[in-house]
């Protein structure tokens, strides 16, 4: 695939991820995948994900914390296998009832034409914060 196509790609994945559309995301990833997001216990989707099961177990996550309030790409970067995704991101806490705001980046690998990686920079300590107990 062109880095074209591996852009259309990522920017189809977030388009999915709006509409809660988690199947179709699951569909661009290869068999096994490095899935990444980074952060202390306090967020609980904060660890490694290596199969389609275990990413699907990542949007669970998520969505059971999270109320998504604004999630907004902004800017692709594509450079052979790889895309750079920079955006924003404000949600407000089930369980506490507090909001986070966030400038993240995503990095996407490809091979073959599946996502075979992925790995998220985001502000944990907002939304470490945002999702602690008082």
């Amino acid at each position: 695939m062109t880095e074209q196509d591996n852009t259309r790609v990522v920017q189809e994945i977030y388009a999915a991820f709006g509409r809660g559309d988690v199947p179709f995301i699951l569909n661009t990833l290869a068999d096994q995948v490095d899935w990444s997001h980074a952060g202390p216990p306090t967020i609980p989707w904060a660890k490694e994900y290596h199969t389609r099961d275990e990413v699907a177990g990542f949007f669970k996550l998520l969505g059971g914390a999270l109320e998504v309030q604004q999630f907004e790409p902004r800017d692709f970067v594509a450079q052979g296998e790889k895309v750079v995704a920079l955006g924003f991101f404000r949600a407000r806490s089930k369980s506490t009832g507090r909001t986070f705001e966030e400038h993240w980046a995503m990095e996407w690998t490809f091979k073959d034409g599946k996502i075979v990686g992925h790995r998220a920079f985001e502000d944990t300590a907002a939304v470490a914060a945002a999702l602690r107990p008082s």
